[in-house]
């Protein structure tokens, strides 16, 4: 299956769009209000696609290239929704050197979606991530909050079928 990444409609509600308004409508005249308020945004929609950013841009009456070089430039903040089951394969160094690689390979062509992407389903999302600090069970991959190393591929790809 030839590697994707699937692009989800933005979907919000008009109860989202009336909390982020409160949001920024209680944070407007507040100096650096931009980073509590794009915590607040992600925590009402999961992430924070354009439609938001902008929200925000216009609302605090800030460019809207300040608005996503924050959101690009903080790891905390997602850009794409995740799966009800997240997965991020750790790449640092440790688990790197003990063939994380070949396991993110592995979960790209089974799920058949890049890193950052979300299946079609939207029940898996894929990230790699830096150092977990799990570097005693390397290579790591977690699923929610569920931590899985020490892994060859073809296990990594049996633990995932738990999933599905």
């Amino acid at each position: 299956m030839a590697k994707k990444k699937t692009v989800v409609p933005f979907n919000g509600t008009k109860e989202q769009e009336a909390q982020l308004a409160a949001v920024i409508e209680k944070n407007k005249s507040v100096p650096g209000a931009l980073m509590p308020v794009l915590q607040e945004a992600q925590q009402i929609y999961g992430y924070l696609p354009i439609e938001v950013q902008i929200m925000i841009a216009e609302g605090l009456g800030v460019s809207l290239s300040e608005v996503y070089g924050v959101v690009t430039f903080y790891s905390q903040f997602s850009l794409n929704p995740k799966g009800q089951y997240p997965i991020a394969v750790c790449m640092g160094t440790a688990c790197y050197v003990k063939g994380s690689q070949a396991i993110l390979d592995r979960i790209q062509r089974k799920l058949g979606i890049e890193v950052g992407g979300v299946t079609p389903d939207g029940r898996f999302s894929l990230d790699a991530t830096r150092c977990i600090g799990a570097c005693g069970l390397a290579p790591v991959f977690t699923i929610g909050d569920d931590v899985y190393g020490k892994l060859t591929p073809e296990e990594a790809e049996a633990v995932l079928a738990k999933y599905e």
